[in-house]
């Protein structure tokens, strides 16, 4: 089977598992319960929002046609009160942000744009209607679809769907991941490791990354350089909703991973994809459950799900769309590396993100650079060389 491109594999896990992936099922839960998860039915405005004019600034509530001019002030009103009566001609309310608009009213003057002196209001400058005014419903009307189903809940979406009242909310069920690491080298975290031995770290890697990605993660035992057992475990992956299965799948007698999956009769869509760390990596589909076989090495384990297993994730939790989030930094230093393979290197963003610095690291076991660093450079498979000034694409972490 041929590598695939980095563009070419992601497009096959985004059409696969919008073919193939099944939906999860959908529940309602309290609002303080839906953060992280996704909208599985539209939510819609209970009434117009704003539901009457607002002021934007703190000024002065007045008649535009009365400007420029003197205009007496008459009262104020503050945000959670109501003007009593309408505004005449001539007349001015004092009145603060968020404050309703008294009837007779169109516009508000800014403070710093008007003098006031004793009950008199001068203001020296033509205010157009609707100044420094949001009228009602130009937010939303009622009954307006302001989240549709498929929008993860964040802080944004929790705020929006408080403001309409949704104290109930439908969502999907988080998917549950099942995570199986392979190896007769792997220990656990509690163990002291023998010098041929080394601490399981992906699982713990992958189950944080699954989390962030709105899945369930379930961490089977390790998988040992057996065919049978490995057959077994991935059986018990298989009953999740999607499987991930971390070492094996390279090309050395004890890579196990593709000859057990091909007992489950998998399909597999790529074995292989232009990108390093994460070179052999395996995509596929066995008893309907969607599965990838990724790089045992930790940093590859890392890169491989940010790039293409999040995206599968993210469509089978409910989401209408995984995007990417590449950004573009400049370097800080000049910056080579081997053609042929896009490549995804620890680096570091500045404060303000406009300037990228590459971290030095000893390869795809090295995850004290991925610690150091807060993103990986994405090198173009066709660009040897990088500049110190020029523009570099960039994965935050």
């Amino acid at each position: 089977m041929p590598l695939l491109s980095f563009a070419e594999a992601r497009a096959t896990v985004l059409q696969v598992v919008r073919l193939h992936g099944q939906k999860p099922e959908r529940k309602q839960v309290e609002l303080g319960q839906a953060r992280g998860r996704v909208l599985a039915t539209k939510a819609v405005a209970d009434r117009d929002d704003p539901p009457l004019d607002r002021a934007l600034r703190d000024g002065y509530a007045l008649r535009a046609y009365d400007t420029p001019g003197t205009l007496k002030l008459i009262g104020e009103v503050r945000a959670g009160a109501v003007f009593p009566g309408e505004i005449p001609a001539r007349h001015a309310v004092e009145i603060m942000t968020g404050a309703p608009v008294p009837a007779g009213a169109d516009a508000v003057v800014m403070l710093e744009q008007a003098e006031l002196e004793g009950r008199s209001v001068h203001v020296g400058a033509e205010v157009e209607p609707g100044a420094h005014v949001s009228p009602r419903g130009v937010l939303a009307r009622r009954g307006d679809m302001v989240l549709k189903a498929g929008t993860r809940l964040e802080y944004a979406e929790m705020a929006l769907l408080a403001g309409i009242g949704a104290t109930q909310v439908v969502v999907y069920r988080k998917p549950r991941v099942a995570i199986l690491t392979t190896g007769d080298e792997l220990v656990e975290a509690s163990t002291r490791p023998l010098p041929h031995q080394v601490r399981n770290s992906n699982a713990w890697s992958l189950a944080a990354q699954v989390e962030r990605a709105g899945g369930e993660p379930l961490v089977l035992a390790t998988a040992p350089d057996s065919l049978e057992r490995t057959v077994v475990l991935i059986g018990e992956g298989l009953k999740a909703d999607m499987l991930l299965i971390a070492g094996g799948v390279s090309a050395g007698r004890y890579d196990l991973v593709e000859h057990a999956l091909a007992r489950w009769s998998a399909e597999f869509y790529f074995d292989g994809v232009e990108i390093q760390p994460g070179r052999p990596l395996v995509f596929g589909k066995a008893q309907e459950k969607l599965f990838f076989g990724l790089p045992g090495n930790p940093v590859s384990t890392m890169v491989c799900f940010e790039l293409l297993a999040r995206a599968a994730l993210e469509l089978l939790s409910g989401q209408t769309e995984s995007v990417l989030p590449l950004l573009e930094s400049v370097l800080t230093e000049d910056f080579r590396h081997e053609p042929g393979l896009m490549r995804c290197l620890p680096a570091r963003l500045s404060s303000g993100g406009g300037e990228v610095t590459p971290v030095p690291w000893h390869g795809s076991g090295d995850i004290a650079a991925v610690c150091r660093g807060n993103c990986f450079l994405v090198a173009d498979a066709d660009t040897p060389k990088y500049r110190a000034g020029e523009r570099i694409r960039v994965l935050p972490r």
